[in-house]
């Protein structure tokens, strides 16, 4: 409890403006407002005690200005939002012991409690390089779905494997038809992640592994060069983040009905 009553992170939203599906995701409106905006508000409302926009596009810097949001500036060459921060860190010169939570950029409705429980969860593992977050599958088609990504853990939280493919693969169940057991062995990964400032700077260093490159999935860099990540079950329901035009439509409709306190500027 103590821990968490001294817990301490920055937290950083990457923000970028290319997307295939939906080009200038962040400057996207959302009820009168750029979508980073609300994501930017939503990380207030966390106990970070800072949060910063990472972007390389100076619209979305501006588009920021009038909430006197933080933002730092970074080269558009990065290979991974989690290159993006190790830059950060290094900019806003933090210790190698800060903690550092990435918040996507395109999750205007992520619940701030699950901000603060990813910094928790690796404050309080430290032997991990990194921390996350999952929740339970409860239906095939999720299991199946390739942009859902899954992770299986070992007993102590530690994550084993991440992948777009259906794991654990239910060998005699899968052969006759795709269903689920009521077990919790099936969890879909949430990506929202704590790092260490001093694992961001040994990240940069890491060569892209060939599991990383075959799934796309930037954390197996960490878990194949041998760093530890540790999974905690989310506490509440991450609603879906804005990767089509579909997902704009309902998330549109939600935060027209939402109302947040404002957030204390310098």
């Amino acid at each position: 409890m103590a821990a968490e009553e001294n817990l301490d992170f920055v937290a950083v939203i990457p923000a970028r403006m290319n997307s295939s599906r939906l080009p200038g995701k962040p400057l996207l409106d959302i009820a009168g407002e750029p979508m980073v905006a609300h994501v930017w508000r939503r990380a207030g409302l966390s106990r970070a005690s800072r949060v910063v926009v990472a972007t390389d596009d100076v619209r979305i810097r501006e588009a920021l200005t009038p909430y006197g949001a933080e933002v730092v500036m970074t080269r558009p060459e990065h290979p991974s939002g989690t290159d993006r921060l190790a830059e950060v860190a290094t900019h806003l010169a933090l210790g190698d012991d800060a903690l550092v939570v990435n918040v996507q950029g395109d999750e205007p409705l992520i619940p701030p409690a699950l901000i603060d429980q990813v910094a928790a969860c690796l404050a309080a593992d430290p032997g991990a390089a990194m921390a996350t977050l999952a929740e339970p599958i409860v239906d095939v088609e999720t299991l199946f779905n390739p942009n859902a990504v899954k992770v299986a853990r070992a007993h102590s939280g530690r994550a084993l494997y991440f992948s777009r493919a259906p794991i654990p693969w239910d060998r005699d169940a899968f052969a006759r038809r795709p269903t689920l057991l009521e077990t919790d062995a099936w969890l879909r990964h949430i990506g929202i992640y704590a790092y260490r400032a001093s694992f961001l700077n040994a990240f940069q260093e890491m060569a892209p592994s060939q599991l990383e490159q075959l799934e796309q999935l930037e954390q197996l860099r960490a878990l194949q060069h041998g760093h530890a990540i540790q999974v905690a079950l989310a506490c509440e329901p991450n609603p879906a983040g804005v990767d089509t035009p579909e997902d704009l439509a309902k998330v549109r409709s939600l935060i027209a009905r939402l109302e947040y306190p404002a957030r204390e500027t310098m």
